[in-house]
C-alpha cells in the first residue's frame, strides 16, 4: 500500500498544529502562573538575528495552508501577521486547520508531478509537487514548529518532547 500525497500532508499538518496549540496553551498557563506578560513570550527569539515566536508560528502556518492550496490547485488563503498574542495566534492555528480541513483527499492526490512555483522577490523556486512537499514544506514547517518549541523551553515553559510529538 502506498502513502498517497493527501496522506503524507494534510493529516500530518493538523495534527501538529495541534500540538502547537496545546505547547501555547502550557506557554499562556505558565505566564499566568508566574505573572509573566505573555508578550515577552510571544516577542521571544532564540537568537538577536532569528524571528520571534509570533512570527514562527505565521511562517508555519503559511507554510501549510500554502502546500494545501498549491498541491490542490486552488487559491493560497492570505493572512494579515498581525497576531500579537496568544489568543491571535491561537486564532490563527484555528483559522489554518479549518482552510487544511476543507481541502479533499481527492484535490490533493495525484498532485505529485504538479508543478509549483514560489516567488522569493526576484528569486524563484520550481519543485514537482512531491518535493515540494517532501523536500520544502515538511523540513521548513518542522523547522518553525521546533523553533517555536524551542523558545517557549528556553524561557522556562515546563514543555517537552511528548508535547510536541503529541499523544499516540
Amino acid at each position: 500500500m502506498s502513502l498517497t500525497m493527501y496522506q503524507a500532508s494534510i493529516p500530518v499538518f493538523v495534527r501538529m498544529l495541534g500540538n502547537l496549540s496545546v505547547i501555547l496553551d502550557k506557554a499562556a498557563a505558565h505566564a499566568e502562573a508566574k505573572k509573566i506578560d505573555p508578550t515577552i513570550f510571544v516577542n521571544a527569539r532564540l537568537a538577536p538575528d532569528m524571528y520571534p515566536l509570533s512570527r514562527q508560528v505565521q511562517i508555519a502556518t503559511d507554510m501549510v495552508k500554502g502546500c494545501a492550496a498549491r498541491l490542490a490547485g486552488i487559491e493560497v488563503p492570505s493572512y494579515e501577521d498581525t497576531e500579537t498574542t496568544f489568543a491571535d495566534l491561537q486564532t490563527r492555528i484555528t483559522k489554518t486547520v479549518a482552510f487544511l480541513q476543507s481541502v479533499s483527499a481527492s484535490q490533493i492526490d495525484g498532485s505529485e508531478d504538479r508543478n509549483i512555483t514560489l516567488k522569493f522577490g526576484s528569486k524563484e523556486l520550481s519543485f514537482l509537487g512531491q518535493a515540494y512537499l517532501l523536500d520544502f514544506v515538511l523540513p521548513n514547517f518542522h523547522f518553525h514548529l521546533t523553533t517555536t518549541y524551542a523558545i517557549l523551553r528556553h524561557n522556562g515553559v515546563a514543555i517537552g518532547k511528548k508535547d510536541y510529538v503529541g499523544n499516540f
